[in-house]
């Protein structure tokens, strides 16, 4: 019993090593690909082609300067985009102001928000 399953290991061994394997080829997205993508995504937003006239720079030259990109280059614009916050200013930046206003109205004498500050009036 045992010989017999050893025997049909074996032969389903040399059967599998002799079938010819597939191979698919096609074209595979690499990162500097999508990178090159998202930059392109990115200066097709209307808002951001408005900000561009705003400045003074033509949208179609933006274009042709983000296709003209490096590697590297789009991957870091990629990365900027990425880590930069939805709103413009994140949590902890929006608390700073807000206590850095009320620290300075406390000194101004408008407002006693903070016991550890002397108005100036």
């Amino acid at each position: 019993m045992i010989a017999y399953f050893r025997r049909c290991v074996a032969v389903l061994l040399i059967v599998s090593l002799l079938a010819p394997y597939a191979a698919h080829a096609g074209l595979v997205a690499t990162d500097a690909a999508l990178d090159h993508q998202r930059v392109g995504q990115f200066l097709e937003r209307a808002d951001v082609q408005r900000e561009l006239r705003a400045r003074g720079v033509d949208p179609v030259q933006a274009r042709e300067r983000a296709a003209a990109l490096t590697d590297a280059e789009a991957a870091q614009i990629v990365s900027n985009i990425d880590d930069l916050p939805a709103g413009g200013v994140g949590i902890i930046g929006a608390i700073l102001i807000v206590f850095l206003v009320l620290l300075l109205t406390d000194i101004l004498g408008y407002t006693k928000v903070f016991p550890f500050t002397k108005p100036m009036r």
